[in-house]
């Protein structure tokens, strides 16, 4: 209490009344003007300003079409493989000779492609419905590439046709050549089960690593074209890679969200 009642006895003194005031120091103006101004520009970029950011989903290089499994309807043994990975076929082609109870018969594709995989070798006893060959739906081999990206069921209504998209592929390193360059052409209307994504791609791997987060939707991009890369596709570098693209490549797709505000407001 003692020096409670020291301190207002001197500001109650009359010689005090006569000392100048002081302000603030010119360091401490400069300071509340900078802040002033911060606050002032963040609440301007609160009001009006906008973020974008990116959604990250895995995908693949194919084609639009993509691709079926070819079952043999028979039941035997193959005696001959009539086709080559790799090779054109028209739809109706024989693949594969198989000796069954009735005779002779051929396992023929369903539709026009190129066959992708082989995997029924001479020798091979097939029953109705195995699998003996993938086939990618093309007609011809400069059909152009797409990339299907699977993103989170969750995530696909954010998804706009025409949001820029940044490709890493698999075959080409990023530190090298940059990333692969697109446009989002189609949004799926809904998740696609694992047997649909199976149907599509024409593999059972790839259809439960992209289902591994559960139903995915499909965002089909496609790719830039420029005739100044030996892909023919528009890469972040000046040239990117080297050499082509091949269909059935793993590649993680960047796409650009449409911007949005930093903040909603709540009115009353």
């Amino acid at each position: 209490m003692q020096f409670r009642q020291k301190a207002f006895s001197k500001l109650q003194s009359p010689e005090e009344l006569d000392l100048p005031v002081r302000f603030a120091r010119p360091q401490g103006w400069l300071v509340l003007l900078v802040t002033v101004l911060v606050m002032a520009g963040a609440g301007y970029w609160a009001l009006t300003g906008k973020v974008s950011g990116k959604l990250h989903a895995p995908g693949i290089l194919t084609h639009a079409q993509g691709s079926y499994v070819l079952q043999s309807p028979v039941s035997g043994q193959v005696t001959e493989v009539l086709a080559e990975e790799g090779t054109m076929l028209r739809a109706g082609t024989p693949v594969l000779k198989v000796r069954t109870a009735r005779g002779f018969r051929a396992v023929r594709t369903v539709a026009a492609g190129r066959v992708t995989t082989l995997t029924a070798k001479i020798g091979t006893v097939v029953t109705t419905g195995k699998d003996v060959a993938t086939v990618e739906r093309i007609q011809s081999t400069d059909e152009p590439l797409v990339a299907m990206v699977y993103v989170p069921g969750g995530n696909g209504a954010s998804v706009r046709v025409g949001a820029e998209v940044d490709l890493t592929v698999q075959s080409a390193p990023t530190d090298k050549y940059g990333v692969l360059r697109g446009k989002v052409k189609a949004v799926g209307r809904a998740p696609q089960t694992r047997q649909q994504l199976s149907g599509f791609l024409g593999n059972a791997q790839l259809a439960e690593e992209f289902s591994k987060e559960g139903q995915p939707v499909a965002v089909m991009v496609q790719l830039e074209r420029t005739a100044d890369t030996e892909s023919g596709y528009r890469w972040s570098s000046e040239e990117g890679p080297p050499y082509g693209l091949d269909s059935m490549t793993m590649a993680d797709g960047a796409i650009h969200q449409p911007s949005q505000r930093p903040v909603d407001w709540l009115l009353p």
